[in-house]
């Protein structure tokens, strides 16, 4: 297969190609390398397989259209991963024109070269961020989510709404992948975990927003991957008992899909914080807050249609993750 992924620099897309190029698939990595967080990261990331062969590497941002149309004609990929956007929820309240130039701008212009090149299959990165104000536990792709209470959870839905009009009128198999808050080595910097340890071993203070009532879906990194590898193979199907007077939110008579992948195992923040302390074997001192303009006060996956439909689950338990990134954060930073 000849696989497009975007993002390729980053947490999930960096460890995709990884798997891609495992299983014998020749990639092309795009990647703006924007400086969102501590580009010498990315930079690491790649260099696990950027003179591999089988892999192109392009510097490209998805707002160029150009760039992005050139991209598709010179190496019509068969299969596109598109994963690069502008990630964080909290910086979408401060910065939202960020996340329309990439997340909707962009994300157009990968659509428009999936519809011209004849791609057989889009899967596209979306968040548990889209259930907003939902409460009903466990979230479900079935559920309606019109309630987006922060901006990069609009654009995510907004992709979600935009594939499913090209899955329509172009007949190309788009599938949605919302993932619950993914963790693991080689993680992004502006995640909480990452946070908490540079703060932990520094000797500072930790901030525990919603006073650590939170309730997470942690997800490892190779659960997560593990669940783009079946369902890219798989494109997306017609739901041919799709009703329009009840409309199924999360099927479609296109070939359109939409798939929660999360441990389906929620667990406290203050649950979490202990596994770390207990990896590192030091004490977090913890400064309590109130919740966040944006933040979901709980978060739990339904995964019932990955399950029965790709035979899959996640795995990983949350103690088994964090001493593995956390191992991993000792070694890569040489402490």
């Amino acid at each position: 297969m000849q696989v497009l992924v975007t993002g390729s620099a980053g947490f999930i897309g960096s460890a995709l190609v990884m798997r891609l190029l495992e299983r014998g698939d020749k990639v092309v990595g795009l990647d703006n390398h924007n400086d969102y967080y501590d580009t010498a990261l990315k930079e690491a990331r790649i260099t696990r397989f950027i003179n591999r062969p089988d892999y192109t590497h392009l510097r490209i941002d998805l707002a160029d259209r150009q760039a992005i149309q050139d991209c598709f004609t010179t190496f019509k990929p068969e299969y596109v991963v598109n994963l690069a956007a502008q990630a964080g929820v909290r910086y979408s309240i401060s910065n939202p024109l960020a996340y329309i130039d990439s997340n909707i701008l962009g994300f157009a212009h990968i659509l428009e070269g999936c519809r011209h090149n004849d791609v057989k299959h889009l899967v596209y990165a979306s968040s548990s961020s889209v259930y907003g104000a939902n409460t009903a536990m466990p979230f479900s792709v079935h559920q309606n989510v019109d309630h987006p209470i922060s901006l990069y959870a609009a654009s995510k839905k907004s992709n979600e709404l935009m594939a499913h009009a090209y899955s329509h009128l172009y007949r190309l198999p788009t599938t949605g992948l919302r993932f619950f808050t993914v963790y693991g080595p080689w993680g992004r910097p502006d995640m909480a975990l990452f946070k908490f340890v540079e703060a932990i071993l520094a000797g500072e203070s930790i901030s525990v927003f919603n006073y650590g009532k939170h309730h997470r879906d942690f997800t490892y990194i190779d659960d997560i991957i593990e669940g783009i590898i079946r369902i890219l193979d798989r494109p997306a199907p017609c739901n041919p008992l799709w009703n329009s007077e009840k409309p199924d939110p999360g099927t479609s008579k296109a070939p359109w899909r939409v798939y929660n992948i999360g441990n389906n195992h929620p667990v406290q923040l203050m649950d979490c914080i202990a596994a770390l302390e207990s990896a590192l074997g030091k004490k977090a001192k913890k400064q309590f807050l109130p919740l966040q303009a944006g933040d979901l006060p709980d978060t739990l996956a339904s995964i019932d249609d990955l399950v029965e439909q790709f035979q899959f689950k996640p795995t990983t338990c949350v103690k088994e993750g964090i001493h593995r990134f956390v191992a991993w954060y000792l070694d890569y930073f040489k402490l």
